[in-house]
């Protein structure tokens, strides 16, 4: 059932995660995917997303911390944890790692249709450069009950769509005037608790 859903992400939720990618770029960087499911189950809406963390990622209490509060905090806006996404900290590297794969599991236990997605460094080189591509910088990860990832679009396994349409245009002016700046994320938060996980003013 999970590997037939199709995903729809929003592009403040989308924009966001490549921000904090290029913010940390000799690292691997992680994040959260917050949403509902819509229709009859087979359609997964990603309205949100939180920048975890870009240094030692593969640490379980500093991610049960995080994950836990995230829950919390957006339960109470009918959102809840629908998926993982992961950055590699080589751009030559387009494998879902070991550490990418246990959050992902982490997350499929209480959430089924869960999305783990990957970021695709080529292609976010050659929209930089170019600024033509309207589709996700995105690899679309998803599993059946025990079997492994699996790339979805490979077979019938569904598909990731960005809901606005010119997203990477909007993400190509925030990149320009330096935007990725501004990102924080949980490993900012727990250095220095002043410093908003939220990125409330991100947008504005």
């Amino acid at each position: 059932m999970g590997g037939e859903s199709n995903y729809e992400i929003h592009q403040n939720a989308y924009i966001k995660l490549i921000l904090h990618a290029l913010k940390h770029k000799t690292s691997s960087v992680n994040g959260v995917l917050l949403g509902r499911i819509s229709g009859n189950g087979d359609n997964v809406e990603i309205v949100e997303s939180v920048p975890l963390f870009h240094s030692q990622i593969g640490l379980l209490p500093p991610l049960e911390i995080s994950l836990i509060m995230i829950e919390e905090y957006y339960a109470d806006k009918g959102l809840s944890i629908v998926g993982y996404f992961h950055a590699n900290e080589r751009s030559d590297d387009f494998e879902v790692g070991n550490v990418a794969k246990n959050i992902g599991d982490h997350i499929y236990k209480y959430f089924p249709q869960a999305a783990l997605l990957l970021m695709d460094n080529k292609k976010l080189e050659a929209l930089l450069k170019e600024g033509k591509d309207r589709s996700p910088v995105m690899q679309l990860y998803t599993k059946e009950s025990s079997r492994s990832w699996k790339l979805a679009g490979a077979d019938a396994s569904g598909s990731l769509k960005i809901k606005e349409p010119s997203a990477n245009i909007v993400l190509l002016d925030y990149v320009s005037s330096g935007k990725w700046k501004d990102i924080v994320d949980f490993d900012d938060h727990l250095d220095d608790i002043s410093k908003d996980w939220l990125n409330p003013e991100l947008f504005k």
